[in-house]
């Protein structure tokens, strides 16, 4: 069964208290960076959604607690001149994370099937042709062993005009405002044609959609972060690795704490099984 963005805009709220919800998926979230990190893996985040869906604030709150080493954000706007003769995936390779990283997409290589496709930009079969080009891409990623998570925030046209009037009247976010906002207001349906088929082509097992009602703020972030969380713990492993024996003893001496009998290192040639069975021996009476 399809995605229809209709069963997403009850705007229901968020029951608990935010604050408490907020820390404890942020919490959760910076304990799956490290394993990230120290698992050596790689994932990818990308949040699409309508304007002033709250996708920068849902990004904003994700990474609040990570690593800046460990990733980055890209907020992707429309092509240059120079990527526009190449083709569109070329400008996200560069972008794609390493072992040790994730990426955070704010929009994505979906501007191809929705805005460049509704604005005419590209012809008919250029982003018909682009559904197959993106699943073959993310393709990619999933058989590199990347984890992919995409959410799509959506909101009724009456939340967004009063984000959009909002924004408008405050004096350090009316910047965010641009007249593309107000083009693509007025082609709603046109988007929503796009966002559908866009859904049915694209929701694969690499890269499933997930589409979070976005009218209540303090609900879809702690939504997005938990289903963000709950797909990036799936692509990795959260045991702590453990430390090497010598390293143990060697840090609890130079900090002058008790060493443990499980971490004195073995004899060299002994290995853990055989000095465990060895340990375990009855001793003879001489």
């Amino acid at each position: 069964m399809g995605i229809d963005l209709s069963d997403y805009e009850q705007g229901t709220k968020l029951s608990g208290d935010y604050d408490v919800a907020l820390a404890t998926v942020q919490r959760r979230l910076a304990e799956i960076q490290v394993a990230y990190i120290v698992h050596r893996k790689s994932a990818i985040v990308l949040v699409e959604g309508w304007d002033a869906a709250g996708k920068g604030g849902t990004i904003q709150r994700l990474t609040a607690r990570w690593d800046p080493r460990h990733f980055a954000v890209w907020p992707i706007a429309a092509p240059t001149a120079a990527e526009k003769e190449r083709h569109f995936l070329w400008r996200f390779w560069s972008a794609m994370p390493g072992a040790a990283a994730i990426a955070v997409f704010d929009r994505s290589w979906y501007g191809r099937v929705l805005v460049e496709r509704v604005e005419e930009l590209i012809s008919e079969k250029e982003w018909r042709r682009a559904y197959d080009e993106i699943n073959e891409f993310e393709s990619m990623q999933h058989a590199n062993g990347t984890t992919l998570v995409k959410v799509f925030l959506h909101i009724t046209q009456e939340e967004q005009d009063k984000r959009l009037a909002a924004r408008l009247e405050h004096p350090w976010k009316r910047w965010k405002l641009n007249a593309e906002d107000f083009r693509n207001r007025a082609r709603r349906r046109d988007y929503l044609r796009a966002m559908h088929e866009m859904f049915e082509r694209t929701s694969t097992h690499a890269g499933p959609w997930r589409v979070v009602d976005g009218n209540d703020k303090r609900a879809a972030r702690i939504a997005a972060l938990t289903y963000i969380a709950d797909r990036l713990e799936r692509g990795v492993s959260m045991a702590p690795p453990e430390l090497p024996r010598a390293f143990t003893v060697l840090a609890r001496r130079e900090l002058g704490l008790d060493i443990q009998p499980d971490d004195a290192p073995e004899p060299p040639g002994v290995s853990p099984r055989s000095a465990t069975a060895r340990a375990s021996r009855p001793k003879r009476n001489r």
